[in-house]
C-alpha cells in the first residue's frame, strides 16, 4: 500500500509556531547571520528568537534589565536591514518613578553581533541602579529551535574573565565545534551566573554607555563584528558579485510611490539575503530562501528568485546556477533522496546535519528543482546572450535531462513523481511541502507517490528550452528535436490525465500513488499557464477559476478554493496567499493575453505591500479583502523572504511585457491607470542596455545612451 504524503516527517517550511516574542519583535540579518528579539531589544528564555548563524544559535538569551525590571518600550525597529534601534525607558521602581532613565540600544549584525547600550539620566536627585545583560546559549542546531532538541548545558564550556570584561561559552560534540563570547568595555562591574552586571550611580543629566562585541566562531572559521554606525555598509570591492548585481539594477522612476517603494525595498531586501560563495575559484552570490528558517540556499526558492530578477542582471542566476551545478548529485543515497544528475532541495550546515542526524548536506527532496534549473539556465542565455555559461555546464543539463527521465519518472507513466526514501524527508516535495500541502477536495491526504501538475508544467517547459539550447550554443539538433517531440507527448497526456471537466473545468493539483486525480482547486493551476502546457481553448476557464471568489482573495489568489474542505485562510498552503506564486500566475495570465486579470493581482499585491512597510511577506491570510481594510498576516511568515521579495520585480516585468529576443529587448505594455507612467532605465538585456517608458498600452523601448 503506498504512504501517505502527510505521514512523513515535517520539514521546517510548516511553521505552527506561536510568535512568542510579539507581534513587534524585531529581525535584523546579514548574510548567514541574523538576530530575533522582542520590541525592548531582548531575548527572553524559551523563545524562537536569538542571534543564529550557519543555522546554529549562538545566543538564546539577551535580556537587559534595569533593577531586576524589563524597560519600557518607546520605540524600536530596523534601522537598515542589518541594524535595528530600541528606544526605552525605565519602569517604576522603588524610588524611581518611571521613565527617569532612557536607554538606547543600537544593534548591528554580521560577523556576530555589535550592540551599544547608552543610558541617560532626567530625574533630579541622584540616583543608583543596577544594569544587568543575562546572556545565555544553547548551541541549538536551527532545526531544534523550532522543535524540543537535546539539552546541552552540561557540555557547554564557560570562560567568564574575572575582570567582567568577557562571557565566554564553548560547545564541543566530536568533530563539531562552537564558540562565542561576549565583549563589554568597559568590563562590567561583576559577573553573576551568566550575566554582565554594571551598579550605575547617575546624576541628572549624566550619561552612561556601553559597548559590547559578540565573535563567533564556527569549527575554523572565526567571525568577529566591528565598530559600525547606522547607514553603514559592508564595503566590497568593485568586482563583487553583490556590488555588481546592485549596480547593474535598472533604475525606476515611477509617478505611482507604491511601485517605487516597492521596487527599492525589494532590492534591498533580496541584497540583505545574499550568501557570497566561491565555485571552482570564481565569487558566486546567491540568495538565501529567507529570515529567519531559511537563511540557506534552497534549490526552488533560489531558483525562481533569480528568475524573477533576471531584468537586474546576471549575477544571481549565474550564481544560482553555477552553486546548484556544483553539488548536482552522482549518485544514490537514500538518507538524502540523492539520485544521479538532481538538483538539491536544501542545504544546511548546523550540528546535526554535520553529524549525520539530519540530511541535510545538502538534502535532494524536491522533485521540481531539476526541471527550474534547466528554465532558469535557458532564462539566462535568453536575457543575456552569453553562450559560455550554458556550454560550460551542457554536462549538468544533460544529466538533469537524464533524471527527469530515468529517475523522476518513478513508474514509468511519462510524469515525475515524488516519494522519499529518508526516514527524515519530505512527504511533500513540490513547494506546496508542508505534510496537509497536497489533498483532496474532501481534505483527505493522497498516498505516494504524487505527480504533481505543475512539475509536469515545469518540465514540459524545461525540454522545450532545452531544445532551444540544443538549437543554440549547444549545436546539436538531434536533441532539439527529441526533446520537442517529448514536450508534444508530455503535454498531450497530460491535459487528458489532470483534466477534471466538473466545477467548470481546472486541473488537478495532482496523481497519487494510485493515479487517481487529486481533485482540489489550487493555485497550480497558474504555474500550468506560466509554463505553457494549457490549450489556448482551456486557458479562458482556468483564468475564469483563478479569478473567482472562492480563488481570488482581493488581495492574490488563495493556494487553495474556499469550496474544498482543507481550507483555512491561516493554513501554510491551504488557504494563505503567496506573493511568488501570485507573480508566477499574473505572468502566466499575461502569456496567455489576460492582462487585465495579471494587472488585477499585480496592483493587488502591490497595494498589500503598503500595509507591511512595501515588504511584500512569505504570504497573507487568505480571508477576503471585505473582511477587513488590510491583509491580515499569515503569523509566523518569513520576513523577508526571497521569492516574495523577488514577486514585485517579476509583476513590474509582466506589466511592461518585458521579452528578450534576437538580442532586443521587446515590450508589450499595459500599465494600470493607477500606477501612472513608469521609466525603467539601463535593463540589461543582449549584451546592452536598455530605456523604457512606459504608460498605459503606450511604451517606448530604446538602447541606454
Amino acid at each position: 500500500m503506498p504512504e501517505a504524503a502527510g505521514h512523513r516527517v515535517s520539514s521546517g517550511a510548516c511553521r505552527d509556531l506561536p510568535p512568542e516574542l510579539g507581534p513587534d519583535a524585531v529581525g535584523v540579518l546579514q548574510g548567514r547571520t541574523f538576530m530575533f528579539s522582542d520590541a525592548a531589544g531582548n531575548v527572553p528564555r524559551n523563545s524562537i528568537g536569538g542571534l543564529v548563524h550557519d543555522d546554529t544559535r549562538f545566543l538564546d538569551q539577551w535580556e537587559l534589565t534595569v533593577d531586576d525590571a524589563l524597560p519600557l518600550v518607546l520605540s524600536a525597529g530596523p534601522v537598515d536591514f542589518h541594524s535595528a534601534a530600541f528606544f526605552l525607558a525605565n519602569p517604576e521602581l522603588p524610588g524611581l518613578p518611571a521613565n527617569r532613565i532612557g536607554i538606547r540600544r543600537q544593534r548591528f549584525v554580521g560577523d556576530g553581533l555589535y550592540e551599544r547600550i547608552e543610558v541617560r539620566y532626567f530625574g533630579i536627585e541622584p540616583v543608583s541602579c543596577r544594569l544587568r545583560l543575562a546572556v545565555g546559549t544553547d548551541f541549538a542546531d536551527l532545526f531544534e529551535i523550532k522543535e524540543s532538541g537535546r539539552n546541552r548545558t552540561t557540555d557547554i564550556v564557560r570562560r567568564h574573565e574575572p575582570d567582567g570584561s568577557a562571557l565566554g561559552f564553548l560547545y564541543r560534540n566530536g568533530d563539531y565545534e562552537a564558540m562565542v563570547r561576549v565583549e563589554a568595555k568597559p568590563a562590567a562591574h561583576r559577573i553573576d551566573g551568566d550575566a554582565l552586571v554594571w551598579d550605575l550611580h547617575l546624576e541628572r543629566g549624566e550619561r552612561w554607555g556601553c559597548q559590547l562585541w559578540v565573535p563567533l566562531r564556527c569549527g575554523k572559521d572565526v567571525y568577529r563584528p566591528t565598530v559600525r554606525e547606522f547607514g553603514h555598509v559592508f564595503e566590497h570591492g568593485p568586482d563583487d558579485p553583490s556590488t555588481r548585481w546592485a549596480e547593474e539594477k535598472p533604475h525606476l522612476e515611477a509617478d505611482a510611490d507604491l511601485l517605487y517603494d516597492v521596487y527599492h525595498r525589494s532590492a534591498l531586501d533580496l541584497v540583505s539575503m545574499r550568501i557570497e560563495k566561491t565555485i571552482a575559484g570564481q565569487p558566486v552570490v546567491v540568495i538565501a530562501a529567507g529570515l529567519p528558517w531559511f537563511m540557506t540556499a534552497f534549490g526552488r526558492d533560489t531558483l525562481i528568485t533569480s528568475y524573477q530578477t533576471m531584468t537586474c542582471g546576471r549575477e544571481v542566476a549565474s550564481g544560482a546556477l553555477l552553486m546548484l551545478a556544483d553539488h548536482q548529485s552522482t549518485t544514490f543515497d537514500d538518507f538524502t533522496d540523492r539520485e544521479p544528475g538532481k538538483i538539491f532541495h536544501e542545504y544546511r550546515t548546523g550540528e546535526l546535519t554535520q553529524l549525520g542526524v539530519k540530511p541535510y548536506c545538502p538534502y535532494f527532496g524536491g522533485a521540481d528543482t531539476t526541471a527550474l534549473w534547466l528554465i532558469l539556465l535557458s532564462e539566462y542565455w535568453r536575457w543575456t546572450g552569453d553562450a559560455e555559461l550554458p556550454r560550460r555546464l551542457r554536462g549538468n543539463a544533460d544529466a538533469a535531462l537524464r533524471w527527469i527521465d530515468r529517475y523522476g519518472d518513478r513508474d514509468g507513466d511519462g510524469y515525475v513523481e515524488y516519494a522519499t526514501r529518508s526516514p527524515q524527508g519530505l512527504g511533500n516535495q513540490c513547494w506546496r511541502d508542508s505534510p496537509d500541502g497536497v489533498q483532496f477536495a474532501d481534505g483527505t491526504i493522497p498516498v505516494l507517490p504524487i505527480a504533481t501538475c505543475e512539475t509536469q508544467g515545469y518540465t514540459y517547459d524545461a525540454k522545450l528550452r532545452a531544445a532551444e539550447l540544443a538549437d543554440g550554443p549547444w549545436q546539436d539538433p538531434a536533441l532539439a528535436q527529441r526533446l520537442r517531440a517529448e514536450a508534444d507527448h508530455l503535454r498531450e497526456r497530460f491535459n487528458r490525465d489532470f483534466w477534471i471537466p466538473e466545477r467548470g473545468g481546472y486541473y488537478a493539483v495532482g496523481l497519487d500513488g494510485d493515479k487517481r486525480r487529486i481533485d482540489s482547486m489550487t493555485s497550480n493551476m497558474g504555474h500550468l499557464l506560466w509554463s505553457g502546457i494549457v490549450p489556448e481553448d482551456r486557458a479562458g476557464q482556468v483564468a475564469a477559476q483563478l479569478m473567482s471568489d472562492e480563488m481570488f482573495s482581493g488581495w492574490g489568489v488563495r493556494t487553495l478554493s474556499t469550496a474544498d474542505a482543507g481550507y483555512n485562510p491561516i493554513g501554510y498552503h491551504v488557504g494563505t496567499v503567496w506573493p511568488h506564486d501570485n507573480s508566477i500566475i499574473a505572468a502566466g495570465l499575461a502569456r496567455y493575453g489576460y492582462r487585465e486579470e495579471a494587472n488585477r493581482i499585480a496592483l493587488a499585491m502591490l497595494q498589500a505591500s503598503s500595509y507591511s512597510q512595501h515588504r511584500l511577506p512569505e504570504a497573507f491570510s487568505g480571508y477576503d479583502r471585505s473582511f477587513g481594510r488590510e491583509p491580515v498576516p499569515y503569523p509566523t511568515a518569513c520576513n523577508p523572504q526571497a521569492w516574495a521579495s523577488g514577486a514585485p520585480l517579476l509583476f513590474l516585468r509582466t506589466l511592461l511585457g518585458l521579452q528578450p529576443r534576437d538580442g532586443e529587448l521587446h515590450a508589450d505594455a499595459q500599465v494600470p491607470a493607477e500606477l501612472g507612467r513608469i521609466r525603467l532605465s539601463r535593463v540589461a538585456a543582449g549584451g546592452r542596455r536598455w530605456d523604457i517608458e512606459a504608460a498605459g498600452t503606450e511604451c517606448t523601448v530604446r538602447p541606454a545612451g
